[in-house]
C-alpha cells in the first residue's frame, strides 16, 4: 500500500501541475484586462522638473545644442568595428599590466596573476554630437560627447602557495541593521537602487563636463626661446634612385613639437652630390626636448616621393650664439636596431646656429605662428627681411590644362613654386626671403598662378589661372599678415599668402 500510495501522489502531483499550467495559460491568452489604457504623451513645456532632469540624460547633444552636430555615420562606423578595437584594446591592457604585475607579485610572494577574462563587452561607446571650431590658423578643433553603458567582463585568476582563487570585480549595495539584511525585504532592494541612481545621474548631467586633461598646459602655453638658423649646405655620396643611375634629392627640415609645416630646398636634379647653400629659420620653444629633423628625398615627377636617409640634431646640444657645422650620416631610420641602417646612404653638412631671445626681443602676442619681429645677424641698419609664404590656392582652372604653379615677383626678383599636376586647390607651402636695405612701405608684391602643359608641342604651353597685387604698407605696420586674397581673372580663385617684415636691430 505504501508503494501505490505514493505512487498515485506522484501521478496526481503531475496532472494538477499540467491542468493548472493550461488554466493558466487559457486565462492569459482569452481574458485582457480592461482597465488598460494609452500611455498619455505631452510636450516637454508641460514636464515637471523632475521628469525633465530625468529625460535630460537620454537627449542627444546634438538635440538640446545648436553647437553639436549629428554624427550617426560614425557610430554605426564604431559599431561595426568595436568587436575589433575590443580585442585590440584588451590585448594592449594585458601587456602593459604584464610588467606592473610581475613586478609586484615578486614582492607578496604570488606566483602568478593573469587575466583569465578581459572583454569592455558587445557595447560600444556613442557619439552624442560632435562640436567642431574653426580657427584662423591652420589647424581642426574637435570636440566629441561620449556616451558609454558597457557591460565589461573582467575575471582575474591568482595563484599563491599551491591555491588558485578567481575574483570578478562587480559593484554593489547593501544595507544591514542589528545583523538582518534590510535588502532581503521585498520591494526595498529596487527603491534604494533607483534613489541611489538618480543621485549619481545628477551629478553627471548636461551641462556639467568632466574634464581629462591631454596636453600638460604648461608646455600648451610655453614660450619661444629662441630661433633656429639653419643652412643646408650640401650632400655627398647619395645612392642611385633613378634608374638612369642619379637621383633628384631635396632635404625636408623639421622640428618636432612643432605645428608648423616642414620646410624644404630645392630640388637639384640628377647630382649625387648635390650643394644648396640655402639658409631657414625656425622657432624653438623647448631647448631641451626639441629635435631638429633633416631628411633628404628623391624627387618623383609621378608617384611618392622615395626617403633616401635621415638624421636628427638634438637642440640642446647647441651653443648659444655659436654656428656649428655638422657632418651627418644618413639613416634609414633612427631605430638603433634597425639592420638597414650599416647600408651606407651618403651624407649631408649643415651649419646650426642657435640665437637665444632677450626678453625685449620677444613680443607679448607670440604665438606658435612663428612671429619673428628680428632680421637676423648681417641684415643693413635700417632695413630687414621681407618673408613671403605661399600656402595654398583654391578653385584655380585653366581653359585647357591645369597644373598650377605660384610666380612671386618683388624688385624684379622672381621666386616660382614647385609645379602641382592636374589640381584645383594646390597646397605649396614654401617660403621666399628678401633682404631689403630699407622697410617697403610703398612697394607691391606680385603674386601669380600659372599653369603649364605636361605634354609637348601644346598649342597653349602655359597660360595664367589669375594674378593679385598686394600692398605691402600693411605688412610693414602690422608686422605680419596671413590672408587669402582673390585672383584677378579668374572666376572664383583665390590665393592664401603670409607676409612678414622682420626689423634689423
Amino acid at each position: 500500500m505504501g508503494f501505490l500510495s505514493t505512487l498515485l501522489s506522484l501521478c496526481g502531483f503531475g496532472v494538477g501541475v499540467s491542468s493548472g499550467l493550461v488554466v493558466g495559460y487559457f486565462l492569459f491568452i482569452y481574458f485582457q484586462p480592461t482597465d488598460v489604457k494609452d500611455p498619455v504623451i505631452r510636450p516637454l513645456v508641460e514636464h515637471d522638473s523632475e521628469s525633465l532632469q530625468k529625460l535630460l540624460p537620454e537627449i542627444p547633444l546634438w538635440v538640446k545644442n545648436p553647437d553639436y552636430d549629428r554624427v550617426d555615420w560614425l557610430n554605426k562606423f564604431l559599431e561595426y568595428v568595436w568587436p575589433y578595437l575590443d580585442k585590440a584594446i584588451c590585448k594592449t591592457a594585458k601587456n602593459t599590466a604584464k610588467p606592473i604585475i610581475a613586478e609586484q607579485t615578486a614582492k607578496y610572494n604570488i606566483e602568478s596573476v593573469e587575466f583569465e577574462t578581459l572583454t569592455l563587452g558587445s557595447l560600444p561607446p556613442t557619439l552624442q554630437g560632435m562640436k567642431v571650431y574653426l580657427t584662423d590658423e591652420k589647424e581642426l578643433i574637435m570636440e566629441p560627447s561620449i556616451k558609454w553603458a558597457a557591460n565589461p567582463n573582467i575575471t582575474v585568476v591568482v595563484k599563491a602557495y599551491g591555491l588558485k582563487a578567481t575574483v570578478q570585480p562587480h559593484v554593489d549595495f547593501g544595507l544591514k541593521l542589528l545583523g538582518a539584511d534590510l535588502m532581503s525585504i521585498p520591494g526595498l532592494y529596487r527603491f534604494v537602487q533607483d534613489i541611489i541612481k538618480d543621485q549619481v545621474a545628477s551629478m553627471y548631467l548636461w551641462p556639467k563636463t568632466h574634464e581629462v586633461q591631454i596636453l600638460d598646459p604648461t608646455k600648451a602655453m610655453q614660450r619661444p626661446v629662441g630661433i633656429l638658423h639653419v643652412k643646408v649646405l650640401r650632400a655627398v655620396k647619395l645612392r642611385k634612385k633613378d634608374l638612369l643611375g642619379a637621383s633628384d634629392p631635396y632635404v625636408k627640415l623639421k622640428l618636432t613639437e612643432s605645428k608648423l609645416p616642414s620646410k624644404k630646398t630645392t630640388v637639384k636634379h640628377k647630382n649625387l652630390n648635390p650643394e644648396w647653400n640655402q639658409e631657414f629659420t625656425m622657432v624653438i620653444k623647448d631647448l631641451e626636448s626639441q629635435v631638429l629633423e633633416l631628411s633628404v628625398y628623391d624627387w618623383e615627377q609621378i608617384g611618392k616621393h622615395d626617403k633616401m636617409g635621415m638624421n636628427v640634431v638634438p637642440m640642446k646640444e647647441l651653443t648659444p650664439d655659436e654656428p656649428k657645422v655638422l657632418t651627418l650620416t644618413l639613416l634609414k631610420s633612427m631605430d638603433p636596431n634597425d639592420v638597414s641602417n650599416d647600408k651606407e646612404r651618403g651624407q649631408i653638412m649643415v651649419e646650426l646656429t642657435y640665437k637665444p631671445f632677450k626678453e625685449d626681443d620677444l613680443p607679448k602676442d607670440f604665438q606658435e605662428s612663428g612671429t619673428v619681429l628680428k632680421a637676423p645677424e648681417g641684415t643693413p641698419p635700417g632695413g630687414g627681411v621681407l618673408v613671403v609664404i605661399v600656402h595654398e590656392a583654391q578653385d584655380v582652372e585653366g581653359k585647357h590644362h591645369t597644373n598650377p604653379y605660384a610666380r612671386i615677383i618683388f624688385r624684379g626678383e622672381e621666386r616660382k613654386t614647385k609645379h602641382i599636376k592636374k589640381n584645383r586647390d594646390p597646397r605649396w607651402e614654401e617660403e621666399f626671403l628678401f633682404m631689403l636695405d630699407e622697410p617697403p612701405v610703398n612697394d607691391r608684391l606680385h603674386a601669380e598662378v600659372l599653369s603649364t602643359s605636361s605634354r609637348i608641342g601644346l598649342l597653349h604651353p602655359k597660360e595664367s589661372l589669375g594674378y593679385v597685387d598686394i600692398s605691402l604698407s600693411d605688412v610693414v605696420s602690422n608686422k605680419r599678415i596671413n590672408e587669402k586674397f582673390h585672383l584677378i581673372d579668374s572666376k572664383n580663385g583665390r590665393i592664401q599668402i603670409e607676409l612678414e617684415w622682420r626689423e634689423a636691430s
